[in-house]
């Protein structure tokens, strides 16, 4: 087997690519559920497209830097990821189970979407309201993302395991098996965007949202950088307990899957955290400038806004 240091997360399937992205979670789903049809998860990817994209009547393109549809697609693969793991480990999900939580996973963060007639600000200025938001969208368009009217209690659980003010002992799960559903979204929510190459860069445009939002405790760009070591303690602690260590079943799907006995989610998680704290430590140079590895268009559009100070290092406020 490979060993963690001949491969990287990025060198499998990420969310760059769609169209390899949802083969990956095809091919998962076919795994467990071989001859079922993946048909109703192939409309849910649709119109997950269509939706941030600006393609889904009555609703704008999503605007929101951070959470977008690059973020949304790493969840979904994370989760699937993580529940053929569970499959492996454990008594497998039921297939309408399954199928509940991908699609969940597609529509948790649709609230940051802007009707049409919304034209003020971004969908970023819904952060905090964001959850109860994604389960009235998905309340008012379950049909077109194939879910039947029966299984909507059950999405609005899972969806709301995704909120970190919830607690989530005590959500009141139908039995174990959704509680577990619930646990693996929770886990994908965060390993997903930690996990993502360019999180540090993105986090940038995370400060923006909270701006907007008027989420309060983050006056600089670079506090949101400096508050994310507590925040991974924080993940740590919830992923360990509150989410029942669904984590570690990353390590089973690699081993099993591809060969890997290593949780890439998590090593990708560490790597971040090691470059974060040496440029929190390099108080030297621009913090702005160590952080270059988001895609062109990004980077053309976080040099729009306002910079530090210029002759400051990290812009400590």
């Amino acid at each position: 087997m490979a060993g963690e240091r001949d491969v990287q997360l990025a060198q499998f399937a990420d969310a760059r690519d769609a169209a390899r992205l949802f083969a990956e979670v095809g091919t998962i789903y076919s795994a467990s559920y071989g001859g079922s049809s993946a048909a109703a998860l192939e409309q849910a990817f649709e119109h997950t497209r269509r939706l941030f994209e600006g393609r889904f009547p009555g609703y704008r393109a999503c605007n929101s830097e951070y959470h977008d549809l690059r973020h949304t697609l790493s969840v979904v693969l994370a989760v699937a990821r993580l529940a053929d793991g569970y499959n492996l480990e454990h008594t497998p999900l039921a297939e309408r189970l399954f199928l509940d939580l991908l699609l969940a996973t597609c529509l948790h963060d649709t609230g940051y979407i802007q009707e049409s007639w919304d034209t003020e600000g971004t969908g970023a200025k819904y952060a905090s309201q964001h959850e109860e938001r994604s389960m009235a969208f998905m309340q008012r368009h379950h049909a077109q993302f194939g879910v039947p009217p029966q299984e909507l209690p059950i999405l609005v659980r899972l969806i709301r395991a995704t909120d970190l003010k919830q607690p989530f002992a005590d959500i009141p799960f139908a039995d174990l098996p959704e509680r577990d559903a619930a646990a693996l979204l929770a886990t994908a929510d965060l390993l997903g965007q930690m996990s993502d190459r360019d999180y540090l860069e993105k986090l940038l445009f995370l400060y923006y949202e909270f701006k907007e939002a008027g989420i309060p405790g983050f006056q600089t760009e670079y506090d949101v950088l400096r508050k994310t070591s507590d925040f991974y303690l924080l993940a740590r602690r919830r992923l360990k307990s509150s989410y029942l260590s669904m984590y570690a079943l990353a390590r089973t799907y690699f081993r099993v899957r591809h060969g890997v006995d290593a949780n890439l989610y998590m090593i990708a998680i560490s790597r971040q955290l090691r470059y974060l704290r040496g440029i929190i430590r390099d108080e030297t140079t621009n913090f702005r400038a160590k952080l270059k590895r988001g895609d062109s268009r990004r980077r053309e559009r976080l040099s729009r806004r306002p910079g530090p100070a210029a002759g400051a290092g990290s812009s400590r406020s």
